[in-house]
């Protein structure tokens, strides 16, 4: 990237320029964003992976910037209008949108009003006009009179709507429009009359007739306005104010008192109507819709890395359930990794009701597998399937978890399902995917499309490809956050770690299936394709719990294990007793080790490492039940005081499993005794949280809940989450309906601005 390219991220970024350019180089050189982050911290200044992912965003603007520069001068050039002073114009500009204003007169046009006019001849009036220049403009006018020109007053409208083409292209006068539209936009939307009584409308009522300062519309409320719009329910404008911008355009243009004036002011009051406004406010539409969109993706983003991080259960042997009314429960039964052992079909329900039969089948299998824990999925018969195994005596403990299937039916029908299950039925897959999320929540929910998970706000109406890229970067983040076991992962999780493809991750899965575990990690560089530099950014993120060098089931990158041998060298010691020995390791005195390659940052970490070796940044999952009296939204009552989990974060509130099939809404005013504008300063995802019952409605299924007075305090990513709880909701195994509600549904913000007027009023 060019030097001023750099000096430019670096100041939009507040970072040094040096920051800027080693991101820059090892970036080219094809680092990943984990690797730089983790193993380039001397490099970087110890930037973490969020400001690093804004240095490459730079790097992609200004790459694609350049590219759009190139195309512009070409075609200016081969206009012959490209002047010194425009391309020197062109060329040191750092915004997309400067560089289209630019570029706007000389852009190919379609016919206009005003390319008709200039066919007309009328261009040297216009001219007269847009100058101001002495003399009576119906005099020159009629010298303009001809075979295609009849009379003065076309003349005059067809000079005007050239004038009007001119002010539009005018840069000053587009950042007139431009910053009234920042600082005073109004966004307005309405109910199409013809549609208002339409059942389907009913959810986009509170935007029926509403207004609201652009600026100040936030992104949950204008994705809404916007679904609405697209479904053809409500009509959205963005409104400023006409005579304020009609007088700083005239301010602008308008030099003096001449006839020809009153000419340039209608061409003034055209443009900002016809052509100024349209375009600026199409222009604002984009933006409002882009910040909107990264709102919405961040939104996302951060609930689904919660949920990725999420606690595991650990290597337990485990049955899991995947709960049904009519057609049964689907039972499977997996061991310490997961692997596949039996299945069968269980009816403790109606219309069946075959409760002793299905004991003895659960009892039977708990004994003859050694089952340690229990997991159930949380959608349709999900509460009375829990509350049935909780009812049988195992004569031993035996932990029950419910756990979130949202998106089991999405992989028990996907290719990767198929691949792995080739001849089980759906429904089975289904139960498996739900024991495995309970026992490594993380490796079973990179196989699903994260937008099917459940977690985010309005994951359909946002830009796709930008969602898609964050997305795949967060689940890259959490997967070499907390490390790969090689010899374990199946190829859809080696697919995340940083430098590895596709296809090296088949490659490592086949050499694993025909060679035995990988030994050590400089074994990796016998897997077919594995170059250099791909086993620089993926060998320290790999590990290999059984390995003899106990640096291969660590943080350690490969290029520090001399470090580490010359620590032990020095202190008369084998790596395993640097491990083992804390006395040891407080003997080290880091100045000695020094160097280019490993600065106090890599020191730092690699001592922090040696301490607990390959250990897990996540914490083990707790058992957590419901309230056992509470089974529909029939037993609630205002008052009430009862127990949930945290399933969806969004900008205007939190939603809460309690255990009734329809999650409740703490409202962003009631998360907190003081103010607050980030919910995820109060909870995280899959908290365990007591939260108060305010107000229940089942004619619409909404239940209103209140943290306040009794905060508790918000866990960190993965850690301090309720036990056996994914998050989020979405369609179970076998295609049976849906448990809570959509959550992305725009009643939810309709709901969430009802009950912040009601707590208004009432407090």
């Amino acid at each position: 990237m060019e030097p001023k390219y750099i000096q430019q991220a670096a100041l939009k970024l507040n970072l040094s320029l040096k920051q800027v350019q080693q991101v820059c180089q090892l970036h080219d050189e094809g680092a990943t964003i984990p690797f730089m982050a983790r193993y380039r911290k001397e490099a970087t200044g110890n930037l973490d992976e969020v400001a690093i992912g804004h240095i490459v965003e730079e790097i992609r603007y200004f790459t694609e910037l350049e590219k759009r520069k190139e195309t512009v001068l070409k075609t200016i050039e081969g206009l012959g209008r490209l002047t010194p002073e425009l391309r020197t114009r062109i060329e040191d500009c750092f915004e997309a949108t400067i560089l289209e204003d630019l570029y706007l007169p000389y852009k190919p046009k379609r016919k206009t009003r005003a390319t008709t006019a200039m066919e007309k001849g009328l261009e040297p009036l216009a001219t007269f006009i847009f100058s101001q220049g002495p003399g009576d403009p119906e005099t020159e006018a009629a010298k303009f009179i001809g075979e295609q020109v009849k009379d003065v007053r076309e003349a005059l409208q067809g000079a005007r709507d050239i004038v009007a083409e001119w002010i539009t292209e005018n840069v000053q006068a587009r950042n007139i429009i431009r910053h009234l539209f920042t600082q005073e936009a109004v966004l307005f939307s309405k109910v199409i009359a013809s549609k208002k009584e339409e059942e389907e409308a009913q959810k986009y009522r509170d935007y029926f007739e509403f207004s609201e300062p652009l600026a100040k519309t936030p992104s949950h409320r204008l994705l809404a306005i916007r679904r609405g719009e697209k479904e053809g329910f409500l009509l959205m404008d963005i409104h400023i104010d006409k005579p304020r911008a009609i007088d700083e355009l005239e301010r602008l243009l308008v030099t003096g008192k001449h006839p020809v004036s009153a000419h340039l002011k209608m061409a003034i009051d055209d443009c900002f109507e016809r052509l100024l406004k349209p375009s600026i406010e199409n222009e604002f539409r984009v933006i409002s819709k882009n910040r909107a969109d990264e709102e919405a993706i961040g939104v996302f983003a951060e609930n689904l890395r919660q949920l990725l991080l999420a606690s595991p259960l650990g290597s337990k042997r485990l049955l899991a359930l995947d709960p049904g009314f009519r057609t049964g429960c689907k039972v499977v039964c997996l061991d310490e990794q997961g692997n596949f052992l039996t299945n069968t079909t269980i009816y403790p329900h109606p219309p069946q009701q075959s409760s002793r039969e299905s004991i003895s089948e659960i009892q039977n299998l708990v004994d003859r597998y050694d089952i340690q824990a229990i997991g159930i999925g949380n959608g349709t018969a999900g509460r009375e399937t829990e509350q049935f195994i909780r009812s049988i005596d195992f004569g031993r403990p035996v932990s029950v978890f419910m756990v979130n299937e949202s998106g089991a039916s999405i992989y028990s029908a996907s290719e990767v399902a198929r691949e792995e299950f080739p001849d089980m039925d759906l429904t089975v897959r289904g139960a498996v995917s739900i024991g495995r999320r309970l026992l490594d929540p993380l490796s079973e929910l990179v196989k699903i499309d994260p937008k099917s998970i459940g977690v985010g706000q309005y994951q359909h109406d946002v830009n796709q490809p930008k969602l898609k890229e964050q997305l795949d970067r967060i689940v890259e983040s959490c997967v070499n956050h907390v490390g790969v076991n090689l010899n374990t992962a199946s190829r859809h999780l080696l697919m995340y770690v940083s430098g590895l493809s596709a296809t090296l991750a088949r490659n490592i899965v086949e050499y694993r299936a025909k060679n035995g575990a990988f030994k050590t990690r400089d074994e990796l560089r016998k897997v077919s394709l594995m170059g250099p530099k791909t086993f620089e950014q993926c060998a320290a993120f790999l590990r290999i719990p059984s390995a003899a060098n106990p640096l291969d089931n660590s943080a350690v990158h490969p290029e520090s294990y001399v470090v580490v041998e010359s620590m032990a060298r020095d202190l008369s010691c084998s790596i395993p007793d640097l491990v083992g020995q804390p006395e040891l390791r407080r003997r080290i005195d880091k100045s000695k080790y020094l160097s280019e390659t490993a600065g106090e940052f890599t020191l730092e970490d690699i001592l922090k490492e040696l301490e607990k070796p390959g250990r897990d940044p996540r914490s083990l999952v707790e058992e957590f039940r419901f309230d056992d009296s509470i089974h529909s939204m029939e037993d609630l009552r205002p008052g009430m005081s009862v127990p949930g989990i945290v399933t969806n974060i969004t900008n205007f509130g939190v939603f809460v499993d309690i255990g009734v099939k329809q999650d409740g809404l703490i409202h962003i005013s009631q998360l907190s005794n003081h103010y607050i504008s980030d919910p995820n300063s109060v909870v995280k995802l899959q908290q365990r949280l007591q939260v108060t019952v305010l107000e229940v409605d089942v004619t619409r299924k909404r239940i209103s809940l209140s943290l306040k007075d009794q905060q508790t305090p918000p866990a960190s990513a993965g850690q301090g989450r309720p036990a056996g709880r994914t998050t989020g909701t979405g369609p179970s195994a076998a295609g049976r309906p849906k448990a809570p509600a959509n959550r992305e549904n725009p009643v939810n913000d309709f709901q969430a601005k009802l009950m912040e007027l009601k707590h208004k009023f009432r407090n």
